[in-house]
């Protein structure tokens, strides 16, 4: 038996453990930041209570067990003992309140994706079948304001109204994916750092690029996004190879 199959009495039980498992991959892939960043999934209707990771905890060590409980409309979140990260209440609260069509959401970072947010231009030209992924799916913030604290963090939700587009290219910031399961938003992040690298690599070559035409790249994104269940077996073997390790993420 899979320790996935254990189930202790705890609420949201197999959303815990897909996010502890994204947390634990992401770690391993170098895309987390010391104890900083942070991951939210909507588990009521309206999306405003969510599960996110605790306060200062490493990606590495996020269980399914451990992971906070959260009401985006309760004024009092951060006045608790476990409160967590302001940061991260500020950019997730405000999802969560004002976008109930994300149901998760994923803010690294990452090296390729913060050089890509971090340059005069940050469009992510598609020059390869991963960067083809994102054509016309992203919103790039070009007002990098501070610390996402509440009032940056009302206005990043804003630019993620629109339910086309599921990436948010932080300008000087890094990155906020996002998406409607676990599955799906690690997918989409894990693909996105990929193709910001290749994008960056082939910058560094001095070569012209040879982008794809409009219409390809069109075709190409829509072809990924139905791709059948590549986002739910990625993360099906993720959580393998962990189960495999005798993680205990799922605990």
């Amino acid at each position: 038996m899979s320790v996935t199959d254990l189930q202790p009495n705890m609420n949201h039980w197999q959303e815990r453990v897909d996010m502890a498992a994204a947390f634990r991959w992401t770690a391993r892939l170098n895309m987390h930041e010391g104890v900083a960043n942070h991951f939210s999934l909507a588990v009521n209707d309206d999306g405003t209570q969510f599960l996110m990771n605790p306060n200062q905890v490493h990606f590495s060590r996020v269980r399914a067990s451990n992971l906070l409980f959260l009401d985006a409309n309760d004024p009092g979140t951060l006045a608790g003992s476990d409160a967590p990260d302001p940061t991260a209440w500020g950019l997730h609260g405000s999802l969560h309140r004002r976008c109930p069509h994300i149901r998760c959401a994923m803010h690294v970072h990452s090296i390729h994706a913060t050089v890509l947010a971090s340059l005069a231009d940050s469009r992510l030209p598609p020059i390869d079948q991963n960067c083809a992924t994102f054509f016309n799916r992203y919103v790039i913030d070009d007002q990098y304001g501070g610390l996402a604290f509440e009032e940056e963090g009302e206005r990043c939700a804003e630019l993620l109204s629109d339910p086309q587009k599921k990436t948010l290219i932080m300008g000087n910031h890094g990155v906020m994916v996002t998406g409607a399961s676990v599955a799906e938003t690690f997918n989409r992040l894990y693909y996105f750092e990929r193709a910001a690298e290749t994008y960056i690599r082939a910058l560094q070559t001095g070569q012209p690029l040879r982008v794809l035409p409009d219409d390809i790249a069109e075709k190409t994104a829509r072809e990924l996004e139905s791709y059948p269940e590549q986002d739910v077996r990625h993360l099906a073997e993720l959580k393998a190879i962990l189960d495999d390790e005798g993680s205990d993420y799922a605990q």
